[in-house]
């Protein structure tokens, strides 16, 4: 019995409690937006407060702390993991524990740290960008934001490469290998997705690029995969004109998770263009006159 007891469901529901409650009582009310108070005893965040910042009953997630025998969905899962703040291993951890697949692999949340933020910022100009095995892009760098066409003005669903290479008429506009890209990222993507087959978010993707583009119908159902990796790119600007790049990923985590996309300048005259686009960007942003594109 004591062996059961150690290694079945009841364990796991026990390890899970005692990891949520770990993780609530590091945080203190402060780094989530929450005002101490003076008769707090509760060391880090009180369940209250953690319910309220996932959107979860009270009685739910404290069900889940006393490791009571309920069903927890991965969408919950999801949100506990942003409200206490999880990194990716954490987040990794918390969804093992449950038995749950994770409906978001590389969100930005667990994937864009300060510090990932902060090196993409020093890139620049060189374009680069947080992409997840699935193709969103997490988060970019300002040189990117602008160089196939303006990301900051697409709702984020749609801030997907394979998305805007099927459907999206500025950024099909800027690619100069249109048909092999979209061939190359959708058998990266069926090949990738062979661990992700029960997961939603990519059915979904793969649900709406069936519907929305015919040209990915018709290579999705070849099958055909193809593994990572970088090539040499020609992207036609709409601001600066023509782009050489060498395109790396520089993976963040394991291979199946988000990487680091870089756009490297080729020769000067790249160089100067990603130099002249940022100063473009800059320049918008500021609210001052544009400079005539080159």
């Amino acid at each position: 019995m004591s062996i059961v007891a150690t290694t079945g469901p009841d364990a796991r529901r026990r390890e899970l409690a005692a990891f949520l409650r770990s993780r609530r009582e590091r945080i203190t009310p402060e780094q989530v937006g929450l005002v101490r108070g003076r008769r707090r005893r509760t060391p880090g965040l009180r369940r209250e407060e953690v319910a309220q910042l996932s959107a979860v009953g009270v009685t739910w997630y404290t069900w889940i702390e006393q490791a009571r025998d309920i069903h927890v969905s991965p969408q919950v899962l999801d949100a506990l993991a942003d409200a206490l703040l999880l990194d990716p291993a954490e987040r990794a951890h918390l969804f093992a524990l449950a038995g749950q697949p994770d409906p978001r692999p590389g969100a930005p949340g667990a994937a864009v740290t300060p510090a990932v933020r902060a090196l993409l910022d020093q890139l620049e100009p060189v374009p680069a960008a947080v992409q997840n095995s699935r193709f969103d892009l997490l988060a970019h760098n300002r040189t990117f934001g602008r160089l196939f066409r303006d990301l900051d003005a697409l709702p984020p669903e749609d801030r997907n490469t394979l998305w805007l290479a099927c459907t999206d008429p500025e950024f099909r506009a800027a690619v100069t290998d249109l048909p092999e890209l979209i061939a190359l990222l959708a058998g990266k993507l069926r090949a990738q997705m062979a661990e992700h087959l029960a997961e939603p978010a990519w059915k979904r993707l793969v649900h709406r690029l069936e519907a929305a583009s015919p040209e990915f119908r018709e290579i999705w159902a070849r099958h055909d995969v193809v593994a990572p990796g970088g090539r040499t790119k020609v992207i036609r600007n709409a601001l600066v004109g023509p782009l050489r790049f060498d395109h790396t990923n520089l993976w963040l985590g394991p291979s199946a998770g988000p990487v680091l996309v870089t756009y490297v300048p080729l020769d000067e005259e790249t160089r100067a263009g990603c130099a002249r686009l940022l100063e473009l960007v800059v320049r918008d942003q500021a609210g001052r006159p544009p400079l005539a594109a080159a």
